[in-house]
């Protein structure tokens, strides 16, 4: 395993044990001395939740590549809320560009699935203050918190001067800047996965593997890099396996989620986010996702309505292939469910290509697994 300097004791803990880090909470028993430092120590500080139960990496949990497993949606800091959206994987998250527009004048980057924080900072800003998750009444609350820390009062006027958590505003902004500091850190991304060290040479891909690696970059029998590829290069060794733009893939409802959280209006994904001004042209469209470290933090699309990775690709197999059969989804025995937002599917892209059999379905999953940083290989045999 490759730890970075900066891995903190309850992390480490977490990982080595293979156990979730709900629950620890890493305030310093030092005082952080660097920006990352005390961003690690927030990041797993229950004590900026409402109940004093939830920190950011509860929901992002360290031992699952900074996913969360326990559900479709992560229930909230006062034990029943839960949301309407699968809590996306903070690793990588570090390589999102802001939200904005590329330079084909399409909506790309942004944290969440609606891409609505523009930045790894303001991202760090919503969970505190959100109602269903950590559910801090407001940034006051949260400073106020911090003051409450004996190492956060004196960390935090050595690292942005003196009177910074006399401020709500100015103390709120510091603890964000902290928290993004720690996660553009090299725990987030160390690129190490098996796929990364086939690149430099260092091992081998499975003949299964390799198929899938020659399917998944196929402009002729598969078209998964036209969105989960962002470098020019299929070999190079940066690439997030994400275009960061916004598609709708059809995605149907979660209907055993909707039940549980009583939400009975359709999600509408980028048109939720206030920067984006078009209306309809917006509608069902989410962030295309990192692909890194994918086989390990399932469940799977935006409101979490798939548990098995073979399920999505089966899912993106049922608008080429010609067969009623092919159509059903495993985990429910029924046809895939219609999408939630009908308009602005991406029929192009999703039926460029054949039907597959079972055969490069399976070579596919088998790649994407390679895509797992290694110290997250373990839960592959999971």
């Amino acid at each position: 395993m490759k730890t970075a300097p900066i891995l903190s004791l309850a992390m480490a803990a977490a990982l080595a044990a293979g156990l979730g880090a709900s629950g620890l909470r890493a305030t310093p028993t030092e005082v952080p001395d660097s920006l990352e430092a005390l961003g690690e120590a927030l990041f797993f500080d229950t004590n900026l939740s409402a109940n004093r139960s939830q920190s950011c990496a509860t929901c992002h949990d360290p031992a699952y590549a900074f996913a969360d497993p326990r559900g479709a949606a992560s229930p909230g800091d006062d034990g029943h809320s839960i949301g309407d959206r699968n809590a996306p994987t903070a690793t990588y998250a570090a390589f999102v560009p802001p939200f904005g527009k590329n330079e084909a004048g399409e909506w790309w980057g942004g944290l969440f699935h609606d891409g609505r924080a523009g930045t790894l900072e303001d991202q760090a800003g919503g969970p505190p203050l959100n109602p269903v998750e950590m559910g801090m009444a407001d940034k006051a609350a949260v400073v106020a918190r911090l003051r409450e820390d004996a190492a956060y009062a004196e960390a935090f006027p050595k690292l942005f001067g003196a009177g910074v958590l006399d401020d709500p505003e100015a103390g709120y902004a510091a603890m964000t800047r902290a928290i993004a500091a720690f996660e553009r850190g090299p725990d987030f991304a160390p690129f190490d996965s098996k796929y990364d060290r086939f690149l430099r040479g260092e091992v081998q891909l499975t003949k299964q593997e390799e198929l899938g690696r020659l399917l998944f970059f196929s402009q002729q029998f598969t078209n998964c890099n036209q969105c989960h590829q962002l470098r020019r290069s299929a070999m190079d060794p940066e690439e997030t396996f994400s275009d960061y733009r916004f598609h709708n893939i059809g995605v149907p409802e979660n209907s055993d989620l909707r039940a549980m959280n009583g939400i009975t209006t359709a999600d509408l994904g980028l048109h939720a986010n206030p920067g984006v001004e078009e209306a309809a042209e917006s509608h069902g469209r989410y962030r295309t996702p990192t692909l890194r470290n994918v086989a390990v933090t399932a469940p799977y699309m935006h409101n979490g309505v798939f548990d098995d990775l073979r399920t999505v690709i089966l899912f993106y197999n049922s608008y080429n292939t010609r067969s009623e059969a092919r159509k059903i989804n495993p985990e429910t025995g029924a046809p895939f469910g219609p999408p939630e937002v009908a308009e602005n599917i991406a029929m192009e892209e999703l039926t460029d290509g054949p039907a597959l059999e079972d055969q490069r379905i399976d070579a596919l999953v088998a790649f994407l697994k390679t895509l797992t940083d290694q110290r997250y290989e373990p839960l592959l045999e999971q």
